[in-house]
């Protein structure tokens, strides 16, 4: 009696997994309603971050009040800048923390 050949059909779940987590945005440990002050205090390697995408402001008094997205937009950033600002500095602030 000739046996029947029974195929198992793989299970695609772990690739799946592998591609949305993939696809999963940086971790957002910085928000651009965080403020200055407390994003400088907190993720000190992200001020190089700032000072690339022309936010100088580190030494100013407002640091304490205003928010990322306050100070972009008073220099003169667009949203789509404060926002490439925020993740650059997400990137590196996740990197650091590992």
């Amino acid at each position: 009696m000739a046996k029947a050949k029974t195929t198992k059909k793989k299970s695609s779940s772990v690739k799946k997994e592998t591609k949305k987590e993939a696809k999963q945005p940086v971790k957002q440990l910085i928000t651009k309603d965080m403020l200055i002050g407390e994003v400088a205090s907190k993720y000190p390697e992200t001020i190089e971050v700032m000072f690339k995408h022309g936010m100088h402001c580190i030494g100013c008094g407002m640091t304490a009040y205003e928010t990322l997205e306050q100070g972009c937009m008073g220099h003169g950033m667009s949203e789509e800048d404060v926002g490439k600002m925020v993740e650059d500095m997400n990137k590196l602030a996740v990197k650091k923390a590992k």
